[in-house]
């Protein structure tokens, strides 16, 4: 097993954790975070009706227009304003944070602090 499988394989196995004890319900949805290294994606999942009531990311259209940079701290906490304002208006005020298998730490935690700020309880 090379460095990269080694790496894959530990992330999924942190997922596969985080996500044995987070679940999005109708009323509390999951806050799913993806990331890569140039860019992050993020849903707002109810996982009791398999459904996401909204997603962002660091390519669309809301995130180009504030012209902030893709793979910074400071772009993730661009895409958790986006975030929460679009949860706002579907009428989403609190939240489980999924975290992905990501260290909270960098850009997650931009992210998260970010989303707190515009409105999201978690």
């Amino acid at each position: 097993m090379n460095k990269l499988q080694k790496k894959q394989a530990g992330l999924a196995r942190r997922h596969r954790r985080v996500r044995g004890k987070v679940s999005g319900t109708p009323v509390r949805p999951r806050l799913c975070v993806t990331r890569s290294n140039n860019n992050m994606y993020v849903q707002i999942v109810d996982d009791v009706a398999h459904k996401t009531l909204c997603g962002v990311s660091t390519l669309g259209p809301e995130f180009k227009a504030t012209g902030k940079k893709s793979a910074t701290v400071e772009g993730a906490a661009a895409l958790g304003e986006i975030v929460g304002k679009k949860a706002q208006e579907n009428g989403v005020t609190e939240v489980v944070f999924d975290r992905g298998g990501h260290l909270y730490h960098g850009r997650v935690k931009a992210l998260a602090d970010a989303a707190r700020e515009a409105g999201l309880k978690f």
